[in-house]
């Protein structure tokens, strides 16, 4: 048995397909859902929403904010933004992080710079990691 996984943005479905485990970070940690799992609804923070297939590689997405849900051996992440290491644009995302520690610069104290540096962080790891997956 496999979980029906997918992974939505308020513009598109970024993915849809089965797999064995999928494994997010929430607001409260890290945390990962296999068949069986009980009822679960948590808030996302900024991080990667891994999907590990029966067999294959996994698949990962960046997204910031948002909501996961499990119930049925379906797992529902609903997230304000979701990007998959393809359509993640490095320029632009080097670009941010710059920005972000112009602005934590003049303000160590400015949480919205430090949260759009940590986003632009998990987008460059992203998309710069050989497989698209964190830490391979």
């Amino acid at each position: 048995m496999t979980l029906s996984v997918k992974v939505v943005s308020p513009e598109r479905i970024v993915f849809d397909d089965e797999a064995a485990m999928v494994v997010c970070r929430t607001t409260e940690g890290e945390i990962a859902f296999q068949t069986g799992h009980a009822p679960f609804i948590g808030a996302l923070g900024i991080g990667y929403v891994k999907v590990v297939p029966e067999s294959g590689q996994d698949t990962s997405a960046a997204v910031r904010g948002g909501f996961v849900e499990v119930r049925d051996n379906q797992v529902s992440v609903l997230s304000n933004i979701a990007e998959l290491p393809a359509d993640i644009d490095t320029d632009a995302a080097r670009a941010d992080l710059r920005d972000a520690d112009s602005r934590l610069g003049r303000d160590s104290d400015d949480e919205t710079a430090a949260e759009d540096r940590r986003w632009a962080e998990v987008r460059l790891e992203l998309a710069g990691s050989s497989s698209g997956v964190p830490g391979s």
